[in-house]
């Protein structure tokens, strides 16, 4: 029998319960969920299940993992504004997403490449993968890039996305979120998370945001909204800073 929102429920509380228990009785923080989180059901069948293999300075490749990723020269004026890729704008909520990138001591990470890439307002992405029924928009293609300033900060101008199915269990349905990628000095180093919106109420069921078992690890994926970043008559603004390392971390889909 197909899984329904129910089964994956009573999953997701008992693991919760596991993790609450475990740290009541003292263990540390778990800032990463498990690789095999079984309310997730495909990532039963693609987590690795053996050992980092180390690359080795005698792989003639070796140099390319080393090298620059991508310069100043690369980004377009408009590569962060998808709102203005196209001929005519795009439906939905216009907003502003900002924040800086910073490391485990609280300092800017600059000149970081950071990519992100969503669904339309209507839940659906501008991918061949992607059919169910729900409107593309001409006008939106869901992806952007830009590098993180001085100060280690990125912008971007797009639309809210819109929540969308997917065939986890039985009336699975995924919260708005935006796909983040981060670049460091090759593409060894990449990161991929995603940010989340206040008070959305798909939140308790869905066992993606839900495998970060820790609340405080899984409430930073959260943006606020931010009325300051917010421009008039233009967009609302919503803030999200990324944390690579240490005890504020951002959970990375890696488990890093």
């Amino acid at each position: 029998m197909a899984l329904t929102q129910s089964d994956i429920d009573v999953e997701v509380a008992d693991l919760q319960s596991a993790y609450d228990k475990a740290r009541a009785g003292g263990a540390p923080v778990q800032h990463h969920p498990a690789r095999d989180y079984a309310p997730y059901r495909s990532s039963l069948l693609r987590h690795p299940q053996q050992p980092l293999v180390a690359v080795n300075g005698g792989d003639p490749e070796t140099v390319e993992l080393s090298g620059p990723v991508f310069g100043a020269t690369d980004i377009t004026d408009i590569d962060q504004d998808l709102t203005r890729q196209h001929a005519g704008e795009p439906l939905g909520e216009r907003i502003t997403v900002s924040g800086r990138l910073l490391d485990s001591d609280g300092r800017p990470v600059r000149g970081q490449l950071v990519e992100i890439w969503q669904a339309n307002a209507s839940g659906r992405y501008a991918h061949l993968r992607d059919q169910h029924p729900a409107p593309l928009d001409p006008n939106f293609t869901g992806v952007g890039r830009t590098l993180t300033d001085d100060q280690g900060r990125y912008s971007f101008t797009t639309v809210k996305p819109g929540a969308y199915p997917w065939r986890n269990h039985t009336n699975a349905w995924r919260p708005a979120h935006i796909h983040f990628s981060l670049f460091g000095d090759a593409f060894t180093q990449r990161l991929v998370t995603q940010m989340y919106f206040p008070n959305d109420p798909l939140f308790r069921y869905d066992p993606i945001l839900r495998s970060v078992t820790d609340e405080s690890a899984r409430n930073r994926l959260v943006a606020a909204y931010n009325h300051d970043l917010s421009q008039p008559e233009f967009s609302l603004g919503y803030e999200w800073d990324i944390v690579l390392d240490g005890p504020s971390a951002t959970w990375i889909e890696e488990g890093r």
